[in-house]
């Protein structure tokens, strides 16, 4: 029990008393704020590349099986060839150019280096799934301190269905992964930077100036560049944009700044408002450098067609992109058609309805036995099954060890799967979890920290925990290797189909 010291009782006449401290001390992190990265960099950087480019060539494997357009694919492949014959989508009146132009002009690379096939449309999307592997294992090793984790992390990311499949189609939301990913491993890579030249600096009263932070810059372009290729980017913009700033604070304060609201508020809000809100806009913008350098682009001549409108001092093309802009905003929100895939998010955590992209009839074997080639978008069961656990186990890791690491994964996982409840009666995909997917992933990753055990328990202790996870992993593995067939559309006979359809919901 703490003896607190007697109030001085001869002060003499006049003497003020002394001043309280108003302020109590945060409660400190019962782990350290930012684990020291492992000193095994050149061994972590090619693990990672060949862990990349492993998953590469898995989903390279028979990638243009089917020839035909795939559920989404009859859109985007099309948009992204009129993009390469134009410049810009083409002003058509028999459909609705819904999405930002920037995930077709990425499937327009790869229909302009192998031609207009499902090779060709479907390879940049094996790129970007490859590419978010590689950019999990850094951004977990970095926030565990473990090469070990990373590498676990972008292993189970690489194992999982859903992820296989939306890197083998010719989708947006691969690439809207990989940037939103991108994004926040680089806001990551800022804190720490920005924590270490704060703790080394000379601490004064208002803080000093940080210079240039071009990490953050880096983050601000990408979350752009996942802003223009689904408008869904910007809620983890929004979310880490306010997150990066809570950090400074956190970092000022560290440092003993007196005020470090005030410091990180003079000291960052004016670079953040560059890095996080203008560098994003303007490289939304950019993006539609096509659009306003066509004649014939959609909804282009909407303000020369509607001269009375309001601000006819702004530019028309602007006008005309604002008044499409609205367009879009009431599709989005008015988007309730019925659909025989649709699912809840509720439903993503445990594949409650994945989604049938191909299933040709009346297929035979030489025996006239009925051969199925069904390829379904379904997450690996063994790993989503523990996505609902582990967000149990992470708020754990929040209140009672105040974790940066689970930080990151709560405010990721309310950007990206949060957000899609309000607005319930609107049609939704499995799919749409592609952006938070690697967060659930990182969630289940940390369970596996706590299994594994810390550098200083006892030898058996970490032995066990590392056979824990091993054999995690490997079920992880063999489940994957058990779904390939139904992923890529393998001929299975009729009992080995329904081998693979362990739900209802599946069929």
């Amino acid at each position: 029990m703490a003896v607190l010291a007697p109030e001085r009782t001869d002060r003499e006449p006049g003497e003020l008393r002394p001043a309280r401290s108003r302020r109590r001390p945060l409660p400190r992190p019962r782990r350290d704020t930012t684990p020291p990265l492992p000193a095994d960099r050149a061994l972590a950087w090619v693990l990672t590349a060949l862990l990349g480019l492993g998953a590469f060539a898995v989903r390279l494997w028979e990638i243009d099986y089917p020839p035909d357009l795939l559920f989404d694919e009859a859109y985007y492949p099309p948009e992204a060839r009129e993009l390469l014959e134009w410049g810009h989508e083409y002003n058509r009146g028999y459909t609705f150019i819904v999405h930002p132009p920037l995930g077709k002009w990425l499937i327009a690379g790869g229909i302009g280096l192998f031609g207009y096939d499902s090779f060709g449309w479907r390879f940049p999307s094996a790129v970007a799934g490859s590419i978010a592997v590689v950019v999990l294992t850094r951004l977990t090793r970095r926030l565990t301190g473990s090469t070990l984790l990373g590498l676990v992390a972008g292993l189970l990311l690489a194992l999982d269905g859903l992820a296989f499949t939306l890197s083998r189609i010719g989708l947006l939301d691969v690439f809207l992964q990989v940037f939103v990913l991108s994004a926040v491993a680089c806001l990551v890579v800022d804190r720490d930077r920005v924590r270490a030249r704060i703790r080394a600096g000379t601490t004064a009263a208002t803080g000093f100036a940080l210079g240039p932070r071009g990490w953050r810059l880096a983050a601000g372009f990408l979350f752009g560049c996942a802003c223009a290729v689904k408008w869904s980017g910007v809620y983890f913009l929004a979310a880490f944009a306010v997150l990066s700033l809570l950090w400074d604070r956190a970092a000022w304060r560290e440092s003993g700044v007196p005020r470090p609201t005030l410091t990180a508020a003079r000291r960052g809000l004016p670079g953040a408002l560059w890095a996080l809100a203008a560098v994003p806009v303007l490289t939304y913008v950019a993006s539609f450098t096509g659009w306003f350098l066509g004649e014939t682009s959609q909804g282009k001549a909407w303000a020369q067609q509607n001269p009375g409108t309001a601000f006819p001092w702004v530019p028309d093309a602007l006008r005309s992109l604002w008044h499409q802009h609205a367009e879009w905003l009431t599709f989005h929100n008015g988007l309730s058609t019925p659909h025989p895939w649709e699912s809840g998010p509720w439903s993503w955590l445990v594949n409650g309805r994945p989604i049938l992209l191909w299933n040709p009839q009346g297929l035979t074997d030489a025996a006239g036995d009925q051969v199925v080639r069904y390829i379904l978008m379904v997450g690996t069961p063994t790993l989503w099954f523990a996505f609902a656990p582990a967000l149990g186990w992470l708020a754990w890791r929040l209140v009672a060890r105040r974790d940066p690491a689970a930080l990151v994964v709560a405010v990721a996982v309310a950007a990206g799967w949060g957000t899609w409840f309000l607005n319930p009666e609107r049609t939704m995909f499995a799919f749409y979890t592609a952006p938070v997917l690697p967060f659930f992933v990182l969630a289940v990753v940390l369970v596996l920290q706590d299994v594994l055990g810390r550098p200083g328990d006892p030898r058996l202790r970490r032995q066990v925990g590392l056979g824990v996870v091993a054999l995690y992993v490997g079920v992880v593995a063999a489940t994957f290797v058990h779904f390939l067939p139904v992923l890529t559309g393998e001929p299975l006979s009729h009992a080995e189909w329904l081998d693979r359809m362990w739900f209802p919901s599946w069929f």
